[in-house]
């Protein structure tokens, strides 16, 4: 049985030519419809398994926060249909549901009988929300005085007071410090691990891939794609660049199966992409702490005032250990004619750990590929570390100490 099924979920908001034709379709409704419908989610399906974790993604109004209002049921959907199987907690909007002008323990009290638990029993959880929440004085003081910040504390705290069967969490958790992020997200994978199912919509591409088991693009109010949290994020990555002339998007797969994305313009392709060791020998296998060399080979088709070369290293789940590129490194392309075939090389210390790691390159003008997206491949190729001199360590970087005794 899933925890989450949603069915052909679809909203529509009436869209009036002005104020007098919404109050003449209310007066007199029998001389027919006076608006037209704005369809912002369409034929939206999907479920999620007891204890899986679903992310949810996409630009600034594809929908995500209506689809998960229709969800937890604060808003009411124009066709379909949502089943949710066990206790729900949800954390969407900044505040919502909070009285100004009561102190936070008043409202955590009403938020939590809104999630149905007694009042006897949130007086004996009202210490432990306190405690989270770590508020300070400001838990007995009205929510009107409360930064954004202290809100989200308040308000992460009462939805997780119990653990809930499924938990959805909207953008809100963004808004929080560094160290309320880090403390919210170990009580999420502590759900998880006891069995609690997740939905969560953020643009954190960290988050998803590190909490998710998959997640979904939306775009243009339905589900774009559908899949691995790595391949979902490569290919939102590079659908922002999508408003950019000629962009061609194009997915394949891996030698270890998994989605590969490429997309750019054309105007510039990669001719190889390799790492070699100092006596310039493709390699695959590398040792921690061992100085290589990434290789990357392209070929012009048109003149290119400025370019930018850039790489960032991935784990085995996609999250960037490390990432950079010519235009930060201080060292400008420039004036590059067409049909030029160019090198450029990177050589760094591998200090990483031992395992699985992916390599994207990325061929744009300025910072990012955003303004200018000539070429970009994920998964450009896939290298492993090994330990062969080194200490035993455990983590994802050699991040070698010095032990003193005083």
């Amino acid at each position: 049985m899933s925890a989450i099924i949603v069915s052909d979920l679809s909203k529509a908001y009436k869209q009036y030519s002005s104020k007098w034709a919404r109050f003449a379709e209310w007066v007199v409704p029998f001389f027919g419809d006076r608006h037209k419908l704005k369809w912002v989610l369409k034929d939206i399906s999907f479920s999620v398994k007891p204890g899986e974790a679903l992310g949810i993604i996409g630009i600034n109004g594809a929908g995500k926060s209506t689809l998960l209002k229709m969800i937890t049921g604060t808003v009411k959907p124009t066709t379909g249909e949502v089943i949710i199987n066990g206790k729900v907690a949800a954390l969407l909007e900044l505040g919502m549901g909070f009285h100004p002008d009561f102190t936070g323990r008043q409202n955590a009290y009403m938020a939590g009988q809104l999630m149905g638990i007694s009042t006897e029993e949130l007086s004996s959880l009202m210490p432990s929300v306190e405690s989270f929440a770590e508020i300070g004085d400001y838990f007995d003081r009205p929510v009107r005085v409360y930064s954004s910040g202290m809100q989200v504390r308040l308000a992460f705290a009462v939805a997780t007071a119990i653990r809930p069967d499924v938990l959805i969490i909207d953008e809100a958790l963004s808004v929080g410090d560094a160290y309320f992020q880090h403390k919210s997200f170990e009580r999420i994978r502590e759900f998880q691990r006891l069995g609690t199912t997740l939905l969560i919509v953020s643009h954190d591409k960290a988050a998803i891939q590190s909490i998710c088991s998959r997640a979904i693009l939306l775009g243009d109010g339905k589900v774009l794609m559908e899949g691995e949290p790595e391949g979902v994020m490569d290919y939102y990555n590079a659908m922002l660049s999508g408003h950019q002339d000629a962009q061609k998007i194009l997915q394949g797969s891996s030698i270890d199966g998994r989605l590969k994305i490429k997309s750019g313009s054309g105007e510039i392709q990669f001719e190889s992409i390799s790492l070699q060791n100092l006596d310039g020998q493709d390699i695959e296998v590398i040792g921690v702490g061992q100085t290589v060399i990434l290789r990357i080979v392209f070929r012009t088709f048109v003149d290119i005032p400025q370019l930018t070369v850039g790489y960032s290293i991935k784990d085995r789940l996609g999250l960037i250990l490390y990432g950079t590129n010519t235009h930060h490194l201080g060292f400008p392309l420039e004036n590059l004619k067409a049909q030029q075939e160019v090198a450029v090389e990177f050589k760094f210390v591998a200090n990483m750990g031992v395992g699985t790691f992916s390599i994207a390159c990325s061929l744009h003008t300025g910072d990012t590929h955003l303004s200018k997206n000539f070429a970009w491949q994920d998964l450009a190729l896939v290298f492993t570390a090994i330990n062969i001199d080194k200490p035993f360590f455990l983590g994802s970087s050699w991040l070698p100490p010095q032990v003193v005794k005083k």
